[in-house]
């Protein structure tokens, strides 16, 4: 029997990643049209695409609280059906203002959702939160390729980019409701456990600006390099290779979720990994940058694998390092101190590419940011929540 409630909840983990990134990637593929029916200018464009990112940073605190109140599952399951609402409202909005109204709702849903998954990652796999935490995350990615993958069958069957929005909408509320029927309530508070009321983060332990730092760094190299990647394609006259590097970029991330996945006994709670991928993710940038060939294919494929690779370690940092009661305030603070860096590194780069006057020296903050993943990792506690236990 316990078996199977753990299975379930590992089920349910990767269903709720898939929750959290089909709403967001199903952007990108309607951008032209996008631009077409409301006249968007680039800067527009810009501003929709960040938009989540901004919101990440922004809302984690809320989920913090709405955890801290309500409960994780509660918190999840709501904030996915406010997901599911506001990625349907994209499909009547009647000009841009509305359109980043609800994209703005919908990064704010999703930010809120995270921090209780992580609590939920603690509650229904204590000891296996490696495995948890892998499965979560190749949720997240099979969500970031199926509304590129399907698109061109999507666009034809909902009739246009109205009718993918609201189409996108419908698993996100089924999930939801899933998670809300499949999940046991004794899981809210397993073994025992209280529900802390406790929400706002302790800015004063040096823990949480250490995670927070480490796993900025595979946020921005993440979206630092979908950013800047296909302008300086652009700018050396291979557009031939944008899409190609684009999907290698992101594809490379799901070998990375896999190879955690089964190794995740032997990566928990150990620096060298972070160090490796930061590594792995600067040489990466720099093949980047020095080619513009196939080359450049191989490299955006393996900065998607160290970006991937971060990504999921760094998720299990706040689960493994916490108390049960405190994940949720945790990981609010640590997605705040990365999403941020994510931003302000990306605006960066932008003011790196005008005054360097090519797209190569956007890369630069990118890189910048993996060196927390180099020189902060090595001084993270991890024995820290076994000794507190």
């Amino acid at each position: 029997m316990a078996g199977r409630r753990a299975l379930r909840g590992l089920l349910l983990l990767w269903l709720i990643g898939i929750a959290l990134r089909l709403p967001i990637l199903a952007v990108p593929p309607v951008i032209p049209a996008l631009r077409d029916d409301f006249g968007m200018s680039g800067t527009e464009i810009g501003i929709l695409s960040g938009l989540p990112m901004v919101m990440f940073a922004a809302a984690a605190l809320a989920g913090s609280l709405l955890v801290a109140r309500l409960g994780a599952l509660s918190t999840a399951v709501v904030a996915m059906l406010l997901v599911a609402a506001a990625s349907a409202l994209r499909a009547v909005a009647p000009d841009v203002t509305a359109l980043f109204v609800a994209t703005a709702v919908t990064g704010a849903g999703i930010a809120v959702t995270q921090p209780a998954a992580a609590a939920l990652v603690r509650r229904w796999a204590p000891q296996r939160i490696g495995l948890a935490t892998g499965l979560y995350t190749n949720g997240l990615l099979v969500g970031e390729i199926l509304p590129v993958a399907l698109f061109p069958v999507l666009i034809v069957a909902t009739g246009g980019w109205r009718g993918s929005f609201l189409a996108w909408a419908v698993p996100v509320a089924a999930i939801a409701m899933a998670v809300f029927v499949l999940a046991p309530r004794d899981w809210e508070q397993r073994d025992g456990q209280p529900v802390s009321r406790a929400w706002w983060p302790d800015w004063r332990d040096p823990e949480i600006w250490r995670v927070g730092l480490v796993f900025a760094g595979s946020n921005t190299m993440y979206f630092g390099v979908n950013a800047f990647l296909p302008g300086y394609l652009a700018g050396t006259g291979r557009d031939d290779l944008i899409s190609p590097s684009l999907t290698a970029l992101n594809s490379g991330q799901l070998p990375a979720s896999f190879l955690l996945i089964a190794l995740a006994g032997r990566l928990e709670r150990r620096a060298w990994p972070f160090v490796a991928t930061g590594l792995l993710g600067v040489a990466s940038i720099a093949g980047i940058v020095l080619t513009a060939s196939g080359w450049t294919v191989a490299f955006a494929g393996l900065a998607g694998f160290a970006a991937g690779a971060a990504f999921v370690l760094g998720l299990t940092l706040p689960p493994l390092l916490s108390a049960p009661e405190d994940v949720a305030r945790m990981s609010a603070a640590v997605f705040t101190v990365s999403y941020s860096v994510g931003v302000v590194c990306t605006v960066l780069g932008g003011m790196a590419w005008d005054l360097g006057g090519t797209a190569a020296f956007a890369f630069l903050p990118v890189a910048a940011a993996a060196l927390p993943m180099l020189l902060l990792a090595p001084a993270i506690r991890f024995r820290r929540q076994a000794a507190m236990a």
